[in-house]
């Protein structure tokens, strides 16, 4: 009988180091997602201000960050300023630093959408009700603003966890990472060992986002009713 790989999975302690690699993974993903929804919140505030040169300056980066793919920018970060600069950072460090400047740029685009879909005449209607501004915000934009902006930001979250295979080309040892050298290191006895280690690293990643997306389906379904 053909010996398919998969015993490979099951060899000394290879599962438990592709699970320490998908924790590695959702370590950078959620760092850097927390890290984007504080800058980004930050970030979508300062382009709804009616400015000409804070206009100018958030459609120059967020265009910057949506044409640039990922993948260059991990190369820039890491190959690119640590040369020029002298600067010693860490595989996981630069993926931390492109992925809150990827993640910073599009949590604050959506939270400019949440906050333009608020429609005017509740603000004036608020004021003319003698609602001071800082309430308006706190007890009627706000609640709105959370209710467009969490199903998004949690979908930013698994988009976030699914393109962080690619810091495996920078030398992170994340799950994709610790999946090749399992392998390379059984390529000769057992060479089928690929399509097993790489289902498994597929369904790891389904398991940890598919919850997550269907949370993100579920509030929005819910606070559109």
């Amino acid at each position: 009988m053909q010996d398919l790989g998969i015993r490979v999975l099951f060899e000394g302690n290879n599962f438990a180091r592709l699970m320490g690699g998908l924790g590695i993974t959702i370590q950078i993903s959620l760092l850097s997602v927390l890290l984007s929804i504080v800058l980004g919140v930050l970030f979508g505030v300062f382009m709804t201000l009616k400015n000409p040169v804070t206009r100018a300056i958030s459609r120059v980066y967020l265009d910057f960050i949506r044409i640039m793919p990922q993948l260059v920018l991990l190369f820039i970060v890491y190959f690119g300023l640590t040369r020029m600069f002298g600067i010693n950072l860490s595989g996981e460090v630069s993926a931390v630093i492109v992925f809150v400047l990827w993640g910073t740029a599009e949590m604050g685009d959506l939270v400019r959408g949440a906050l333009i879909s608020i429609p005017i005449h509740q603000y004036e209607s608020s004021y003319a009700l003698g609602i001071s501004k800082k309430q308006t915000y706190l007890y009627i934009i706000i609640p709105q603003t959370l209710r467009r902006l969490i199903p998004l930001a949690i979908n930013l979250t698994t988009r976030m966890i699914k393109t962080t295979s690619l810091i495996v080309l920078i030398g992170v040892v994340e799950v994709l990472k610790v999946g090749q050298q399992i392998i390379e290191a059984n390529r000769y006895t057992a060479p089928d060992a690929a399509l097993w280690i790489y289902g498994t690293i597929f369904f790891l990643y389904f398991l940890t986002c598919w919850p997550i997306s269907k949370l993100a389906g579920y509030l929005e379904k819910k606070w559109k009713n």
